[in-house]
């Protein structure tokens, strides 16, 4: 039966994989042993502790406005469009490389559980970078709060046109979402206008709750609790009725407020106060931890479940929210630290965890990066920036910022890819994430299949080869020669050689059959093992002859992060 308890032994190789994989965007084989041995608690501790930002804002590729080298300082570029949303997207990114951290994993589970399309709520560059931001604080924090906040962010209040929402002509946008997809979920329609969860008559009272919230156009407005920029209370434009919410919340009414005698200051405070009210009502409902519970189960686990998982796993998850007030962390560790986590609670090979998820196109591109050691550029500035740069240093930070990250990634990958970071086609998020019956699987398809298996070899030669002829100025190179020199025990030996790769690249071992198609990239068919063996052999004496290797080696790092088992994780 599925368990929730912790499993019981510590860390092998194959496990620590499957967590490292699964709860970060950076998978290499120092920090796979860094798990192995640990108990799957400490494992997951560890990975909570990486925190910190490396980059701490976008980084100026048009340094010439900004001695200080980051755009969201210049004034001349805030207000800009496309470009910045990139350099942005190349600053989260960055920042999610550097360390095994949970903390990005989350930050992108937010993310899908708030879904938001940044060419839209983030069309100003400003509005984006905050919204990341507060992805971010609240990736390891409190739900419920982290909800109640995001009400209040400019580029959600633009986006879902909550900005518009005023007591004299309510908008149900925003109301419709937060409920529907944002919260407590649907669930299946039982009579005119009824979703068991809520009615349309809860929608419209909602909407009424948030009528009044607008953005301050000159972003002078900042969260007390964050320091980020949020909206502000309008409280002519505020609905002060009481909102009377249907049987599914109990009939519960949330009380508005007399206006009279009242400062603008006490009106803002009830606002806040009506807010709160509202949000502590859809997250005392159970429905809510258990739409928690399964977003949590899908992103980190697995698509589909039956009746025994929602018994023994959902409902102690959503029990972890509720006991914790929608603290994540608590329930994200019983997840993670659970023996079903690492398929170790039953015996039934038809039911597979490791393996059973497709790779998103982020998870591929970051993990072809991260498993290879490629050589990523430095993209902080020094500090102090302006005249202390060198030529060197600005130089590794465009091609960071400027090269990979927009030319390559956000302009020529992502688009390529059916994957656009930050930007789903619709509030719903990413038709992988929610789309029945296929969830993950939606990440392949024919119009995309093609600039997945182009990557492999953009990151061998350095060259573009998936966009539209807008080819990047920079791509980290995959050496794998100096790889396979400097992490492989015996190099020399094809069968070994492929047996090391295999394990640290695919969620569980290769048989004898796949070994020898593989092999058969290092030595031609009616050759013997010694054929290789001899070409290593050659290159150790005189690496600058190094082309029958190289060759041979690209082939089969092509091959192997091409073939079915590195797409699953």
């Amino acid at each position: 039966m599925p368990s929730i308890l912790p499993l019981s032994t510590t860390l092998d190789f194959r496990k620590a994989k499957h967590l490292l994989r699964r709860a970060t965007w950076v998978y290499n084989i120092d920090e796979i042993n860094a798990l192995v041995g640990k108990t799957a608690s400490e494992a997951v501790d560890l990975l909570l502790s990486y925190t910190d930002q490396t980059l701490r804002a976008p980084f100026n590729p048009k340094a010439g406005h900004n001695a200080e080298g980051y755009f969201l300082d210049d004034p001349v570029r805030t207000e800009k469009g496309d470009n910045d949303r990139g350099y942005i997207t190349g600053w989260w990114l960055y920042n999610a490389t550097r360390f095994p951290s949970l903390k990005y994993k989350m930050s992108f589970f937010l993310h899908t559980s708030f879904s938001m399309e940044k060419r839209v709520g983030g069309s100003r560059p400003i509005r984006y970078y905050d919204h990341l931001r507060l992805l971010d604080y609240y990736a390891l924090g409190n739900i419920k709060i982290f909800a109640t906040k995001m009400t209040l962010d400019p580029a959600m209040l633009d986006y879902l046109s909550n900005d518009q929402n005023d007591a004299g002509s309510p908008n149900e946008n925003y109301a419709r979402e937060f409920m529907e997809l944002f919260t407590i979920m649907k669930g299946p329609q039982i009579g005119p206008e009824n979703y068991t969860n809520y009615t349309e008559s809860d929608v419209q009272e909602a909407a009424r709750l948030l009528t009044g919230y607008g953005i301050d156009g000159g972003r002078t407005t900042f969260d007390p609790d964050t320091g980020i920029r949020c909206g502000k209370r309008l409280t002519n434009k505020h609905d002060f009725g009481n909102k009377t919410f249907s049987a599914a919340f109990n009939n519960q009414t949330i009380l508005g407020a007399d206006r009279q005698g009242k400062s603008y200051q006490e009106l803002e405070a009830e606002m806040k106060r009506e807010l709160d009210d509202f949000v502590d009502m859809i997250f005392s409902q159970r429905e809510t931890a258990r739409a928690y519970a399964r977003k949590l189960y899908r992103f980190f686990v697995k698509s589909h479940w039956n009746d025994d998982v929602e018994r023994d796993i959902i409902e102690p998850l959503a029990d972890e929210f509720i006991d914790n007030d929608f603290e994540v962390v608590p329930a994200l560790k019983k997840l993670l630290s659970s023996a079903h986590f690492y398929d170790a609670d039953n015996d039934d090979a038809t039911d597979e965890i490791i393996g059973c998820m497709i790779k998103s196109p982020l998870q591929l591109i970051l993990e072809i990066m991260s498993v290879f050691k490629c050589d990523v550029p430095n993209a902080v500035p020094p500090e102090p920036a302006g005249d202390n740069y060198t030529e060197e240093e600005l130089q590794e930070c465009l091609n960071w910022t400027y090269g990979f990250a927009f030319k390559f990634l956000y302009r020529s990958v992502f688009q390529s890819i059916g994957f656009d970071l930050f930007d789903p086609d619709s509030v719903a998020g990413y038709p992988a994430y929610y789309q029945q019956p296929d969830y993950d699987r939606l990440w392949f398809d024919s119009s995309t299949i093609i600039a997945r298996y182009k990557l492999v070899s953009a990151f061998l030669t350095g060259d573009d080869n998936i966009g539209d002829g807008r080819s990047a100025s920079f791509i980290p190179r995959l050496d794998p020669v100096s790889y396979v020199e400097d992490n492989c025990a015996n190099p020399s030996d094809p069968n070994s050689l492929i047996v090391e790769l295999s394990d640290l690249l695919y969620p569980e071992s290769i048989d004898t059959d796949r070994v020898n198609y593989f092999k058969s990239y290092l030595v031609d068919e009616g050759f013997q093992d010694y054929y290789w063996t001899s070409a290593w052999t050659a290159y150790k004496v005189d690496p600058s002859e190094d082309s029958v290797v190289r060759n041979r080696l690209n082939a089969l790092v092509t091959a192997m992060v091409n073939a079915p088992e590195f797409q699953t994780m």
